[in-house]
C-alpha cells in the first residue's frame, strides 16, 4: 500500500513509530506535512497538490492531526476522503472528538458510561454550579487539550470567582464532577479497528491531579476488567473512530470515559507496555483494503 501519515512534526516519536512499522511490513510510507497542502476543486474533482507533486497515488492516510490545527486538519482529511483515500479516523469523528460537549452528548446515546457534566450558560452559572455542591468541581475549557485548560477548584467559593473570570473573556466551558477516589490517576486504553491493544494506568505527579504523561505522570501497564473494556470500545464506536485513545476514570460507580483522543500519542503507551501499537494500527489498515 502508499500510505501517508498527516503529520508537521517527521521527527516526533509517534510519527517515526509509525514509519517504521510500515516500512517493516514493506509499505510505502511517507510523511506529508499539512502546512505544504494546496487542496482544491477542479472538474468536479477533489484534487491536492503538496509541494509542486500532485497527489493522486495513495491507498490510506494515518491522520496525526494537533489540536491547535483542529480546522485546517479536518479539512484535509475531507478532502482525501473525497479522493476516495481510506483514513484511520475519519474527519468527523476528529472534529467531533475534539469538541468535548459534542462528544459527550453523542457517547451518552450510545449507553457510554460518563462523569456528571454541565455546558455552562453565560446567564446561568452559579445556577449550575450549585447543583454540584460545595466541594471540589472540574472547570474545562472546550478547546483545551493535553491537561491544559482544566481546572481543579477545591470549594464553591473557588469555582465562582473561576467561573466569573472566564465569563468576562466569554470562555466556553464545563463543569464535571471530581471523583476523589481516582486519586489523580486514570486508564488510557488504544482501541484500534475494535478491539482493545494496550493499557496502561496513568498517575499524575504529587501536587498534580492531571495524569497526562507529558506533564510529568507516570505509568504502568494494567490489565482492564471487563466493565473498562466496554466502557472503552463503546465510547470509540459512538463517534466512529478506528483508532483513539480512551480515557477512563475509576470511581466508586464503576468506570467512566473521561475523554476520547482520535490522536492518541504512542511513546507513553508503547515505552509503558512494551506493544507495537503502531504494527497494530498498520494491520487495521491492511485488514481494510483487503
Amino acid at each position: 500500500m502508499n500510505i501517508a501519515i498527516l503529520s508537521r512534526g517527521e521527527t516526533l516519536y509517534s510519527t517515526q513509530s509509525l514509519l517504521k512499522a510500515g516500512e517493516a511490513l514493506n509499505h510505502s510510507i511517507e510523511v506529508i506535512d499539512p502546512t505544504y497542502c494546496n487542496v482544491f476543486i477542479e472538474d468536479d474533482k477533489a484534487l491536492l497538490q503538496y509541494h509542486d507533486k500532485l497527489i493522486d497515488d495513495l491507498d490510506a492516510i494515518i491522520p496525526r492531526i494537533g489540536a491547535s490545527n483542529t480546522y485546517y486538519g479536518t479539512s484535509l482529511v475531507r478532502h482525501f476522503e473525497a479522493m476516495e483515500v481510506f483514513s484511520i479516523v475519519s474527519s468527523e469523528g476528529i472534529r467531533i472528538s475534539r469538541d468535548k460537549w459534542a462528544s459527550f452528548q453523542i457517547m451518552a446515546k450510545a449507553g457510554v458510561p460518563l462523569p456528571k457534566t454541565t455546558l455552562v450558560s453565560q446567564y446561568y452559572a452559579e445556577d449550575f454550579l450549585r447543583d454540584f455542591g460545595q466541594g471540589p468541581v472540574i472547570i474545562k475549557l472546550l478547546e483545551g487539550t493535553h491537561g491544559t485548560g482544566v481546572i481543579l477548584c477545591e470549594s464553591y467559593k473557588n469555582a465562582l470567582a473561576t467561573l466569573e473570570t472566564l465569563r468576562s473573556t466569554r470562555s466556553r466551558f464545563l463543569l464535571q464532577e471530581y471523583i476523589e477516589e481516582s486519586k489523580g490517576a486514570d486508564l488510557r486504553v488504544i482501541v484500534v479497528g475494535g478491539s482493545i491493544v494496550a493499557s496502561m494506568r496513568r498517575q499524575a505527579k504529587e501536587g498534580d491531579f492531571r495524569s497526562n504523561l507529558h506533564r510529568g505522570g507516570s505509568s504502568e501497564a494494567i490489565k482492564l476488567s471487563e466493565a473498562e473494556k466496554n466502557a472503552a470500545l463503546r465510547a470509540a464506536k459512538s463517534l466512529n473512530l478506528g483508532v483513539c485513545g480512551v480515557d477512563i476514570l475509576q470511581s466508586k460507580r464503576g468506570p467512566l470515559v473521561l475523554e476520547v483522543n482520535s490522536t492518541p500519542g504512542l511513546e507513553g503507551v508503547e515505552n509503558t507496555t512494551g506493544i507495537d501499537v503502531s504494527k497494530h494500527i498498520i494491520e487495521y489498515l491492511e485488514r481494510h483494503k483487503r
